[in-house]
């Protein structure tokens, strides 16, 4: 098959297309003949030399891919097999997804909504499975409260604006221009505001009456994080899920004591694939009616064929883009 792996670490010339072997689906898996994978900025940090992929998951990278199965092996433990040849499929992966074939536990696949392209449906699983763990599980964001997002014109951006506003949220985000601040603002949030120009702390807290806000969900990090704890009303929680900035700071501990606040996070990539088939069927539940309706839907900003994931991998990191970079694969 096709591939694209990093030939060398570092800038988007890294990424090569060449042969691999055919991947054999160990049980319990299906292999999936690729249509579209989505481009997400832990590939970016991965062709860097940053994130290494958990033990056992291919070197090749890619988290997400839509596609229709062409095999699947049944799981050791005799649970019959849900997917069959044929049906076509999005799936979160661990690795692999830049490529024409890519083997993923059956668990975590998840069925194409009605309706949608492969192009649509790729763009699903990495931003909806990450928002829905983080925002509405570790969170707990419950209808009638507010929401700030950062990068809100990112993939889980503007993924959490849709999701937060859909479950009866009232939602904020930052973003970097005033045409990204009105994407936001399109997508559902009541207010953005453009970080670059606005104290988005002072903002917040005059637009809440003083009051905060119950749940922050962070990619930033550094010095946003005590930032963000000045934000949170009281019993607020605090969700990081990246860093941009640094891992590393320095908060006031108090400030937690007094409002009560949860300071949590979580990684998506390493966990088990019975944690990310939990989040998977709560989607199914939860979300994938909201999906077929479109009362919520990735937002798609450019697709590009897989032997030109460097280009892709440019935009990404140029920071242009609304929404999700898909590549597709003939």
């Amino acid at each position: 098959m096709r591939a694209v792996e990093i030939g060398v670490f570092g800038p988007p010339e890294g990424l090569r297309v060449v042969e691999r072997p055919r991947p054999v689906p160990a049980p319990g898996e299906v292999l999936i003949a690729v249509e579209a994978a989505g481009v997400n900025r832990p590939d970016v940090i991965q062709r860097l030399g940053k994130y290494a992929p958990p033990p056992g998951a291919s070197d090749l990278p890619g988290l997400e891919v839509a596609g229709r199965v062409v095999d699947a092996a049944p799981a050791a433990d005799g649970t019959p097999m849900r997917w069959q040849v044929g049906e076509a499929v999005c799936a979160l992966v661990a690795g692999g997804g830049y490529a024409e074939l890519c083997a993923a536990p059956a668990p975590q696949c998840l069925p194409v909504p009605a309706g949608y392209s492969m192009v649509e449906a790729a763009a699903i699983p990495e931003t909806f499975f990450t928002v829905w763990t983080n925002v509405f599980e570790r969170g707990r964001l419950a209808a009638g409260e507010t929401f700030l997002v950062h990068g809100g014109t990112s993939g889980i951006g503007t993924t959490a604006i849709q999701l937060a506003r859909a479950f009866g949220a009232t939602v904020f985000a930052t973003a970097g221009s005033s045409d990204k601040c009105a994407a936001c603002v399109a997508l559902g949030a009541s207010m953005a505001i453009n970080y670059r120009e606005d104290d988005w702390v002072a903002a917040l807290l005059a637009a809440t009456g003083g009051r905060g806000v119950d749940v922050i969900l962070d990619m930033v990090g550094g010095d946003y994080v005590a930032r963000n704890l000045d934000l949170l009303a009281p019993e607020g929680r605090l969700v990081q899920i990246a860093f941009l900035k640094a891992s590393k700071t320095e908060i006031d501990l108090m400030q937690v004591m007094r409002r009560r606040l949860t300071l949590t996070g979580s990684t998506l990539r390493p966990r088990s694939v019975a944690e990310k088939g939990a989040i998977a069927a709560a989607l199914e539940t939860h979300v994938w009616p909201r999906l077929a309706a479109r009362e919520v839907a990735p937002v798609i900003h450019a697709t590009f064929p897989l032997a030109e994931a460097s280009a892709a991998h440019r935009l990404m990191e140029s920071g242009a883009h609304i929404g999700k970079i898909v590549l597709t694969v003939p």
